[in-house]
Formats: C-alpha cells, sequence, structure tokens
C-alpha cells in the first residue's frame, strides 16, 4: 500500500502529534514522571503548547515527545513524521542533503542530526525485543563478512603483526584492495527467508566472530558460509554446518548458499556507495542498523512503507539522544 502524502500528518503539527500519541499511548497518555496511565488532563489555552498534559497522580506536565528523539527538538513534528516515513520506504536511504530539500530544514548539519536520530529510533536490538537466538530446527542461517571502507587509522602491518603481502609483479591486480587490509569489519547473519543481524567489529578474527554466531543462532540451525577458517569448527555446535567453494566459483549447491547474506551485503553497499557516500566509522553499525530494519521489515514478510514507519515511529520512544551532553549529565550517549 503506497503512503499517501498528502495526508494532514505530514504538513500539520497537530496531526503529526495525534498520530504519534495513538501510536506511542495506544491505551491513554502515560506520564513519563511517574508511569501512571491514561490519569493526565489536557491543558488547554493560549497559555499553554500544544499537546501539553497535566499527570493527576504526580501533578507534573508532560507531553508525547518527552523521552523520545523528538524532545526539545526545534523541527516541526510533522517533518519529523515524514522523514521517518521517506527512510523506512527508501531501500537504499536518502541522503542529509536529500531530506534537507525535501523537508525544507534549515541546515545540512539539521538534517543530519535528524537522520542520526531517526536510525536510533531503527534500532530493534533483538535481544531487548525477546526474540532471542535467530533459526531453530529446520532452519537455515547464513553467516558471512565483509569489509567496507578504510579504518580512520591504517597501519602498515596486520592485526597479528605481520605485514601486509606485497602484490605479485605478474599479477598487479591480485591481494590490492583485497581482503581486510585495513578496512572496516562487518559481519552478517542471515536466516533464510527472515531476518538480519549485522555487526561491525573491529577485527573480524575467529574468536570475535565465533562469539557472535554463537550468542545469536539457535544451536539446532542448519549454518551456511563460504570455507572462510572463521567458521571451522562450527559443525561442532550447530545441527550442521554447510559451506559452498567461492574460490572454485561454487555459489549454490543444492540448497547450501550464502546468497542471502551476500544480497544483504549488495543492498547495503550500493546504498552507502550510491546514497551516502561517506560514513565515519564511528557512524557505521548504525548506518548498518539502518539497513537491517528495512531487511527485516521487507514486504516479502508482509510489511509496507506505513507499517515501516509506525514501527519506526514507535522505536522513538525512550530513545533520548542529543548532539553533545551537558556537563555532569549521565545517560545515553550523544550522536
Amino acid at each position: 500500500m503506497a503512503t499517501d502524502l498528502t495526508h494532514p500528518m505530514f504538513h500539520n503539527n497537530d496531526a503529526a502529534r495525534a498520530h504519534l500519541e495513538k501510536l506511542l499511548w495506544p491505551e491513554g497518555p502515560v506520564c513519563p514522571h511517574c508511569g501512571v496511565c491514561d490519569e493526565a488532563t489536557l491543558m488547554k489555552g493560549k497559555s499553554h503548547r500544544p499537546g501539553l498534559y497535566n499527570c493527576r497522580a504526580c501533578a507534573q506536565p508532560f507531553t508525547v515527545t518527552i523521552g523520545t528523539i523528538f524532545e526539545d527538538s526545534k523541527i516541526a513534528l510533522h517533518k519529523w513524521v515524514m522523514g521517518m516515513h521517506l527512510m523506512a520506504a527508501s531501500k537504499k536511504g536518502i541522503s542529509a542533503v536529500q531530506l534537507q530539500r525535501m523537508l525544507g530544514l534549515g541546515s545540512y548539519r539539521t538534517a543530519w542530526f535528524m537522520a542520526m536520530r531517526i536510525r536510533e529510533a531503527l534500532n530493534m536490538d533483538p535481544m531487548e525485543q525477546g526474540r532471542g537466538q535467530m533459526g531453530g530446527k529446520g532452519k537455515v542461517v547464513e553467516a558471512d563478512e565483509t569489509y567496507f571502507g578504510k579504518v580512520e587509522n591504517p597501519s602498515d602491518v596486520r592485526k597479528d603483526g605481520k605485514p601486509f603481502a606485497a602484490s605479485n609483479p605478474k599479477h598487479p591486480r591480485r591481494g590490492v584492495n583485497r581482503g581486510p587490509a585495513n578496512k572496516r569489519s562487518v559481519v552478517a547473519l542471515v536466516e533464510r527467508g527472515g531476518s538480519a543481524r549485522t555487526f561491525h567489529v573491529a577485527n573480524a578474527d575467529k574468536a570475535t566472530v565465533a562469539k557472535i554466531v554463537m550468542e545469536n543462532v539457535h544451536p539446532e540451525s542448519r549454518l551456511h558460509t563460504d570455507e572462510s577458517h572463521l567458521y571451522k569448527g562450527s559443525g561442532q555446535i550447530f545441527e550442521a554446518h554447510e559451506t559452498v567453494n567461492h574460490g572454485r566459483k561454487e555459489y549454490a549447491r543444492g540448497d547450501v548458499t550464502s546468497n542471502s547474506a551476500e544480497g544483504f551485503f549488495s543492498v547495503f553497499k550500493r546504498g552507502m556507495t550510491g546514497v551516502y557516500q561517506h560514513c565515519g566509522e564511528k557512524y557505521l553499525q548504525r548506518y548498518l542498523t539502518e539497513f537491517e530494519f528495512r531487511h527485516n521489515t521487507r514486504s516479502k514478510l508482509g510489511f509496507n512503507d506505513d507499517d515501516r514507519a509506525q514501527l519506526a515511529i514507535k522505536g522513538a520512544a525512550g530513545k533520548r539522544l542529543v548532539m553533545r551532553q551537558p556537563k555532569g549529565f549521565k545517560g545515553p550517549a550523544t550522536a
């Protein structure tokens, strides 16, 4: 179902606020100070800002934006709602410059920070959501790793202290710009026909990858990978560990393949190079989270653009995010 961009919630703050209240307070206003539900009075009159409630239990004022990524934002609420729909609907992402143009934002910095806040809302941590491990009896989970972008502090030696191999004069392209040499490491787990989980790691070594796989994949699953040494020994942990040999141009053997993981990386890299173009390493996990969210709410799993945008708004609760914390503040991290 296509999103109706003429809907009042995209153009009117009151309609946008009503939309947020419907999604974040399905059982009535919830006081962020004392937690009491549906015991608040809407304050009316010119002396009160729109959407202000007063809790009858603790006598504290509040609005639906308190404790969310929208709190204390000078950006109009309807622009937030539109921005979340745009990011939820764009398969390969939407740049901050594009958001600035389409939403009429004052500066690139404002658009960039808005996008970062939205990415925080898209972070649906599976363990926090109670979904537990991926896969299970009779299910297939694919594991793969890739390397994207240069690290910000490159080294002339590998992480084990050995120098990087020089290129072969007879084959000048062999070994050049290949492998993990000074590149950012990304590990992905993709359940066949289901969800994905991604991890930006400082070093994709065997110990790190094994820990990620064991914590996130159910032991009764069939694990499919390429022939990387990172996954050797997995057959003792899972129902089965089956591999394809990419070095011999083998990409599928029966139902044994890592093509789902490769497909996820394909969409991610096309979005990063074609839309975002540059990403600081400390923000890479946020971008991975964005692509992971859209993959896990794709149309094949029964979601549409409206569903994704509503999930994003629900994910905005409890994720206050500021550009820099005031002195002495103890709370969630900055953007």
